[in-house]
């Protein structure tokens, strides 16, 4: 067995057995670490295929923002898990069904799936083996793509700005800062020099 193939196994049987926790995982904050680990074990796949643009993404974009946005959502919110798990055996018939059929349609796509041998042939653009991944990846989408780049990069800025607008609330009892008065503020207001005679106090 050959040191990469070690490697494979290693991190698929973690990434697997992390998975399966994730889902068994009676406490939320544990499932959300779990998650952490599959995808620590996935980004460790992806290197060992080559693909390591897609490896830093999985660990810095999911396990550092999307996991760690999850487990602060998790541990700040007071949700009643217990309520949540009162109909789970009402719908568990309907989730069979429903688990079964996505099992025979992936068992029927990995059955019937054949990779051609000229696919390589068939590809947009050329295929260079002098640059690695991350680099080709960047020429691509900064020449080629770069106008379909920055609207996509748009879209995800107005979400952004729209989540924020739409959960922004007002109250009336909480304390806020303007800029506008803090910056305006003159020194006469905020600052009092008060002359103290030598063994006296204020």
């Amino acid at each position: 067995m050959t040191l990469p193939l070690f490697f494979f196994y290693v991190f698929s049987i973690i990434a697997i057995a992390s998975a399966f926790m994730v889902i068994s995982a009676r406490n939320p904050v544990h499932a959300v670490l779990f998650l952490i680990l599959v995808f620590v074990n996935a980004a460790g796949l992806f290197m060992l295929a080559g693909a390591e643009f897609l490896a830093l993404i999985l660990i810095v974009v999911y396990v550092g923002a999307v996991a760690v946005l999850f487990l602060f959502v998790v541990m700040m919110l007071d949700v009643d898990f217990a309520q949540l798990r009162q109909g789970l055996l009402q719908y568990a018939p309907i989730g069979v069904v429903v688990g079964l059929v996505l099992l025979l349609e992936l068992l029927l796509v990995a059955g019937s799936f054949v990779v051609s041998p000229d696919v390589a042939s068939t590809a947009v653009l050329p295929i260079d083996g002098t640059i690695d991944n991350t680099r080709a990846l960047g020429q691509v989408l900064y020449t080629r793509y770069v106008f379909l780049f920055q609207g996509a990069a748009a879209v995800l800025l107005v979400a952004m700005i729209g989540a924020i607008v739409l959960t922004l609330r007002h109250k009336p009892n909480v304390k806020r800062q303007d800029p506008n008065v803090q910056v305006g503020r003159k020194v006469s207001e905020t600052l009092q020099v008060v002359k103290v005679k030598s063994g006296q106090g204020l």
